[in-house]
Formats: structure tokens, sequence, C-alpha cells
């Protein structure tokens, strides 16, 4: 199921016009380098410039050898020698030691500093401190929106999640805000604006100030997206939390996708080699696929063979004209369909073996029991027991953060007898963003524990007590879950195959809560009737509403939401987007500042490095 579009849908905006804009701007960059010069790249942008501007394109404009910034002397003999790098801090360092060498040396050189997305004055503050800021030109390379498909655009900025929800560091917001200038420049205003979080609002605001100042570009300009929505990740922790069952999340959460395309080594590949896959919807097989949860994957993958198959057995009966269109006209593109067919299987059978030796059904049961609120007492020794097997300690932490928020109090685990004193920081990061939620004051973990036990009972009595409330402390979870109908009440089995509902993607159990506060909110157009939900979430000041310009909206437009993930988003919820838009008759864009999954979210807080 590619989620077939109503024939009514609105059509997409062609984003390659982001992809020309930031190679012709890194050209005009290296140009002002004039002659053979070597490239030093930050590991990190690699693959979003492999995505912009290949090697060929660079040797065109004499870039001369390729090297990665990393912590050793460089070899380069060239005069000239230019520095593509994130604004941190070690790099500065990095290009100081190598400039400073060569000093020493007597030797002169040309240096530039290309920062991307954009330089920081702390970065500028290094090259002084370290004697070079004279020695070094600097520039940017404003290129903050990566193209990953025909419905979304990535940031690349995995540490946006940690700078800004554990240390607070409001440095990228500039970057979402420059972002989001380029879009309304590009492809006309945003008529509605909508958006829930702190980090949200501060962006929103300050995006409509520059948007003010610079008010003559969009000015007049027929908008192409009708609606904007502007979501923090900690709005919503627990979908990221979930495991994910649809294909794209699952492939994610097993090979990792990076940047758009993932390495599928040689149990996929069936042959010694890995090999590096785009994955978007230039793959059909792919893309008819990616939303599909994947119980469903096999039986049409199966079904696509035999019909293959099929279209090759036509050549049997043919003569030799019919003969040649079919080798010049549909040979090619069968053989294409079967070398992705025979990839997505192997890519199947090796989630399905590595599933079943971590006993999945098991882990999803737990997690369902979690989200739903039963059986506590049993989900609580299993994360107790995955904890003492030491399986993964990633995994174990995501549990106990899902036990924790479901469950409005800190996870019930005796923590510190499970894990070593070296994970005594990774606890507090998890605290402080909010992952980990505390117990109320006073209460000792045997008093939560003995309101818990006292709830199995009550509950095995049929009576649910007022324990939760009393547990309840910063989470909030179970009230707006049973505000927002997030649990669906099913009678019998949950048709999978023809999904209801967007909880389809967590196999019926659950509605992710950010995609229904959109649903909701695109609903009524407002955050009214909303309150007591935006109150239970912790972000009445946060939520906010503005309704413009809509007389030059076509009705086409009015139909075009684009969804910005400040923190990151999965394929989960990109795919339950994508079906409430084919429900509706809308077509989503996803803007993420990158593409997320539970363990990344574990890994952004860890401090025991793996």
């Amino acid at each position: 199921m590619a989620f077939p579009h109503r024939p009514d849908a609105p059509e997409l905006p062609d984003f390659s016009m982001l992809k020309r804009l930031a190679r012709d701007q890194l050209i005009y960059l290296l140009e002002q380098l004039p002659g053979k010069k070597d490239l030093f790249i930050e590991a990190d942008l690699m693959s979003p410039l492999d995505r912009i501007a290949n090697v060929s394109i660079l040797k065109q404009h004499e870039v001369d050898k390729l090297y990665k910034v990393e912590n050793k002397p460089a070899l380069s003999s060239s005069e000239q020698l230019c520095f593509l790098v994130r604004p941190r801090i070690k790099n500065m360092r990095y290009i100081a030691s190598l400039v400073n060498a060569d000093k020493l040396a007597g030797r002169t050189r040309k240096y530039k500093v290309i920062f991307s997305p954009q330089k920081f004055y702390a970065c500028e503050m290094v090259l002084e401190e370290e004697g070079i800021y004279g020695d070094v030109s600097c520039d940017e390379w404003a290129f903050s929106l990566l193209p990953l498909d025909v419905d979304l655009l990535s940031m690349e900025l995995p540490e946006f999640f940690r700078d800004y929800f554990l240390e607070g560091d409001q440095c990228w917001i500039n970057t979402v805000v420059q972002a989001l200038h380029l879009l309304s420049t590009l492809y006309g205003p945003f008529p509605n604006c909508y958006g829930i979080g702190r980090c949200a609002k501060m962006a929103y605001e300050l995006w409509r100030n520059l948007e003010e100042e610079e008010d003559g570009e969009t000015k007049g300009r027929r908008p192409e997206i009708g609606h904007i929505f502007l979501l923090d990740r900690d709005v919503d922790f627990v979908t990221a939390l979930c495991s994910q069952v649809v294909y794209e999340g699952l492939v994610d959460d097993t090979f990792r996708i990076k940047c758009g395309s993932v390495d599928f080594g040689p149990e996929v590949t069936s042959s010694d080699k890995s090999l590096k896959v785009l994955l978007n919807a230039e793959d059909k097989v792919f893309n008819e696929i990616r939303n599909e949860h994947f119980s469903n994957v096999f039986g049409f993958l199966s079904q696509k063979a035999r019909n293959l198959q099929a279209q090759y057995d036509r050549r049997r009966g043919m003569d030799i004209k019919q003969m040649k269109n079919f080798v010049s006209q549909e040979l090619k593109g069968l053989k294409q369909e079967h070398r992705l067919l025979s990839l997505h299987i192997g890519a199947c059978e090796s989630i399905m073996k590595k599933k079943t030796k971590q006993d999945f059904q098991e882990l999803i049961k737990t997690e369902h029991a979690l989200l739903e609120g039963f059986n506590i007492r049993e989900s609580t020794s299993y994360i107790e027991e995955h904890i003492d097997r030491q399986v993964s300690p990633i995994e174990s932490l995501r549990l106990m953060c899902l036990l924790s928020i479901t469950e409005n109090g800190d996870a019930r685990c005796s923590l510190d007898t499970h894990y070593g004193p070296e994970h005594l920081l990774t606890f507090s990061n998890l605290r402080r963003a909010g992952l980990l939620t505390e117990q109320a004051p006073g209460d000792t973990l045997t008093a939560v524990e003995s309101k818990v036990s006292k709830l199995v009972t009550d509950k095995a009595a049929g009576k649910i007590t007022d324990a939760f409330s009393s547990l309840a402390k910063r989470s909030n979870f179970r009230a707006i879950s049973k505000k927002l109908n997030l649990i669906p009440r099913v009678d019998g089995e949950y048709d999978l195959k023809v999904p209801r509902d967007m909880a389809y993607v967590f196999s019926g159990a659950y509605v992710p809560l950010s995609c229904r506060i959109i649903e909701q909110v695109l609903e009524r157009r407002s955050w009214q009737g909303l309150d007591e939900v935006v109150r239970l979430l912790n972000c009445s000041d946060f939520a906010f509403t503005d309704m413009t310009k809509e007389d030059k909206a076509s009705s086409e437009s009015l139909r075009l939401i684009l969804v910005v993930f400040l923190g990151g988003c999965t394929f989960s919820e990109i795919s339950a987007l994508r079906f409430l838009g084919r429900e509706k008759g809308y077509r989503f864009i996803f803007l993420t500042t990158a593409v997320t999954n539970s363990a990344r979210l574990m890994e952004a807080m860890s401090e025991v490095k793996a």
C-alpha cells in the first residue's frame, strides 16, 4: 500500500530547487579560492554533501584531494586548504593545529573555513584565541534543507535534540528560522500557522519578525503551502520511544537509515558485498511497502515476485519484432524491479531473524501493556529482567523511560542496583530532559511501589482507584491519552491490512500523540476546545495559532500542510500522517531537524560511550 493519493490530492512543491541553490552556493564559495585546493570535510557533512554535489562536481571546481577532518596531522601538499565543517569548537582547534604547525615549519598557504549551516561567534573567538584569526578567511554555507524525498526535508542536525532539549542551548534556532524563511521566499507565505512547545514558539516568533523586516519578499505571492505546524519533540516522547513496526521504521531501527540511504550488508544482498541503497519514492518497490505494517510486507513482495515472473514469461510466445520491443522498452525496468525486489525480500528476512532472536513479540506486548496501563507489574519485571540479562543497555533505558512516562513517575526498577555508577550521568540527563519523570517529593520508592501493588489488586477487583492520580506528577500521559482517545477501542481483531486509523503504525494499539494533536488542531483550525490537553502537556504558554491572508490561498494550497518537527521525527509518525492525509484529502510535507528513533534519542542522552 503506497497510500495511493486521492485523484483530488494537491500536487507537492518541487524541492529540487533547494538542492540546486545549495550546490550553486557551495560552488560560489569554492571558487573564491581560485586554483587547485584540497578540501577537508567533517564526517557529519559527507553524506549530505554527497546528495548535493558529488566528487566529480567538486573536481570540476578545482578541488584536488578530499580529506576527512580527524584528529591527525594533514598530509596535504596543496598550497590552498579549504575546510567544510560544522560550527564546533573542536573543529576550530583542529584547524588551528594545522595552521600553527605550518607557521612553525615556516610554510605559507591560504586557508578558508566554510561553516555549515552557519558560523557561531564562539568559533571565531577560538580562532582568535589560537592566534590564527587573521590567517584564515571564514564563510557560511547556509545549507540547512536537504530534500530526502518528495515530501521529506531534513536539516540533518541530529545534535539539535541534545543541544536544545538537554543543554538548553538555543544556537540552532536561528538555523530553523533561516530555513523557514527560505521556504516562504521560494514557495510563498504560509496563511495558517500553528505550533506547540517552547522551542516552536520561539522559532515562530523570530521567524515572524524576520518576515516583517523583509516584508517585500513574499508580499503579493500566492501561497503554495496553506498550513504550517511546528511541534517540539518533548511534547511527545512516548511515540519516539516505541518500537517501530511499519516497514520503513523497522528498516531504520534495524539497519539505520542515514541521510536517506541504508547500507545493506551481505546478509541482505546474498553476496559477499554490502550495498548502499537510496530509499525514496523513486524505488518503486519500496514506495509501495514503506508505510505498510510489517506483517503485510512479505505477502505483498511475494505477490510482486509472481507478477514479475509472469511479465518475464510473456517472452515465450513472442516473434522477433515483439521481442525487440520487449528488450528495448521493458527489460531494463523489469531487471531493475527484480533487483529491488530481491533486496527488500533480503531485508525482510534479515529483520525477521533479528526480531525472532530478540523475542520481538514479547517486547511489543510489554510496550502495548505500558501504553494501555495494564499488567504494570509484569511489565516492570520484564524490564528488570531485560536489564539483568544485559541484552542492550540502550534498549533497557528506552523501556525504563517508556514505563516512567506512561506511569507518570520514576521507573520502579531500582535503578542503581541494576546499573553501574558509569550510568549516573546518563540518568541525570534523562531526568533533566523529562524522559525519566520524577516521583512526588517525599515518596520513597517503596511508597510508590505500595501504591502500584494497591493499584494492581484494585484493578483485579475491577475498581480503578485514585492511585493513578496520586502517582501523576509530571507526565500526565494517561489523562492525555484518555482525552485524545489514543488507545483505540476495538471489537475483535484490528485489521492491519485495511487500517481504520493512524494506530495501525503501532499494530492498532496506540495513535501517535504528536499526530493526533496535529489532526485535532487542523480539524478545528485552532486550539479551541483543546485547552485541557494543552494544560496537561504543560504547554499552556506555548500553543499558538496565527491565521492570516487566506484570501490569496487557493483551495489546493489549503490542503498542503508543512509539519515541522523540532528535535526529530520518526518514520512511524511520517507514515501515520501520510495515512491521515490520504483519508482526509490533505498532503503532508515534513521538515525535521533530523530523522530519529528510540535508539538515537537514548544515545543522545547517554554519557557512556559505546
